[in-house]
């Protein structure tokens, strides 16, 4: 039923809760694009801290107003598990997977065919970005977001509220990256590492630096120490001399 049908039938009522919930919604993100706007490419991730907590209320709040979400997008099995190994075009449906991949038939005696594969990666039946995650991206996230919020009503559809829950987790998940620390060594492998001082530009992680130069050093054969007969005493040189008495 179209927005106008669900005007002009006496039956229509807004859900429960949802002006009290939108209104709420309305609040958390009106100021955020001011607080944006006062950072710049650079700044301290802790301030972008509370950016992101207010996008993931926000998110919350619109996924709450948003129908149900199906994480595997298949119509039969909207909760089930998550086909890890899923081919090229098929879906994330593991049980539907796995029945297409033995040749078995669906409930109502079809073949079985999986859902249509996502176009972007989702954690949880939300959409995750891709990186870089930068200021710039996080901007434009948020620009978005206003523009669907701008045009949200108590009457608006329900696949306006998917798509802002969508686009609220997105700029979510660029705002958490950007507010966690910084990687000075550069290193994909021990993020945290302190820098070593002697490494060359590039390769400023002591632990990979250390694991470097223990790889260049000569092999040394160890030194095998005699065998001492059944019976008979190590004769060691003593390094220091026994202090008399």
């Amino acid at each position: 039923m179209s927005p106008q049908d669900q005007h002009g039938s006496r039956g229509y009522s807004v859900p429960t809760g949802r002006p009290y919930a939108l209104k709420e919604l309305q609040a958390g993100l009106g100021s955020l694009g001011d607080h944006l706007r006062e950072l710049y490419d650079g700044s301290h991730p802790a301030e972008y801290e509370g950016i992101a907590d207010a996008l993931y209320t926000a998110f919350q709040t619109a996924a709450g107003l948003a129908p149900a979400k199906s994480y595997t997008g298949c119509p039969e099995h909207p909760n089930g598990a998550l086909d890890p190994e899923a081919p090229d075009g098929w879906g994330r449906c593991l049980i539907c997977n796995d029945r297409r991949r033995l040749g078995l038939r669906s409930r109502g005696g079809r073949p079985a065919a999986a859902a249509p594969p996502a176009g972007e990666q989702r954690r949880l039946g939300y959409p995750v970005p891709e990186p870089p995650y930068t200021h710039e991206v996080l901007r434009a996230q948020l620009r978005t977001v206003e523009d669907r919020r701008f045009h949200l009503s108590v009457s608006s559809p329900a696949e306006d509220f998917v798509r802002l829950a969508d686009d609220l987790h997105r700029a979510f998940i660029v705002a958490r990256e950007l507010s966690r620390p910084r990687n000075p060594s550069g290193c994909s492998e021990h993020p945290g590492a302190p820098i070593d001082p002697d490494a060359p530009p590039g390769e400023g992680c002591i632990f990979c630096a250390g694991r470097k130069r223990r790889a260049q050093r000569p092999a040394q054969t160890p030194e095998m120490l005699p065998r001492i007969k059944r019976g008979e005493r190590r004769q060691l040189q003593r390094r220091f001399e026994r202090p008399p008495g």
